[in-house]
């Protein structure tokens, strides 16, 4: 019995140390390797509670954009001092972040609470220095879409370019890299895609659906059709 007992034993011990050998050596297993994981959004913040990023109608002109983060520059032009070219990182790592939960209300009749995050317009505006004649501000998207808000709006509230949601960074559908938000405006001012901000003159002009009718003042307390 007792010499078989040592013959199970040391039969034992050397299946186990083939097993380790198949798993430890014969396969090739990148156990470092970090795997990446789906963000998750929150749906409160600080007793709000937030509308999932995925509440959202898809009613931009061209359907989502996929705009490539590495050859991404957000252009700034127009009627200022130092006309700035931007990197997606220059935008997002080197400018103070702020968060507000603001709710964006659509001219179709829904409305989304959200947490924004990202840097106030007003920041960019300060490292351009725009010049006197400058009355509003135009913004211009990859799709096309363009819409515009005067220079005292941007300057006199604190209106972000956002680029989280609900803690979690814009996906496609919802305007990556940057996305306006502008309280207290109808939701066709949120412009999504945003490449350019151009300082003008113009305090007449009127952006894509400006031109087909929508107000261009765009109050959430009046109409926003014609004024």
């Amino acid at each position: 019995m007792r010499k078989a007992i040592t013959s199970r034993g040391v039969l034992l011990l050397v299946l186990s140390l083939m097993l380790v050998t198949i798993l430890g050596y014969g396969v090739d297993m990148d156990v470092d390797e970090t795997e990446g994981l789906a963000p998750v959004e929150i749906r409160e913040y600080e007793g709000v509670n937030l509308a999932s990023i995925n509440a959202f109608r898809e009613n931009s002109i061209k359907g989502p954009q996929e705009i490539d983060v590495e050859s991404y520059t957000l252009r700034i032009t127009g009627l200022v001092t130092n006309s700035n070219n931007y990197t997606y990182d220059e935008i997002v790592n080197k400018h103070q972040h702020y968060k507000k939960v603001v709710t964006l209300d659509c001219v179709e009749g829904w409305s989304v609470t959200i947490l924004w995050e990202g840097l106030l317009v007003r920041d960019l505006l300060a490292e351009a220095a725009p010049l006197a004649n400058a009355e509003v501000l135009i913004f211009h998207a990859y799709d096309g879409y363009t819409t515009s808000l005067p220079v005292d709006y941007i300057m006199d509230n604190d209106i972000l370019m956002a680029y989280k949601m609900n803690d979690v960074i814009l996906p496609p559908e919802r305007g990556f890299p940057f996305q306006l938000v502008a309280e207290s405006k109808w939701g066709y001012k949120w412009i999504k895609w945003i490449t350019e901000i151009e300082l003008s003159d113009d305090a007449n002009y009127r952006g894509y659906w400006e031109s087909r009718g929508y107000s261009n003042s765009a109050d959430l307390d009046k109409s926003f059709f014609g004024d």
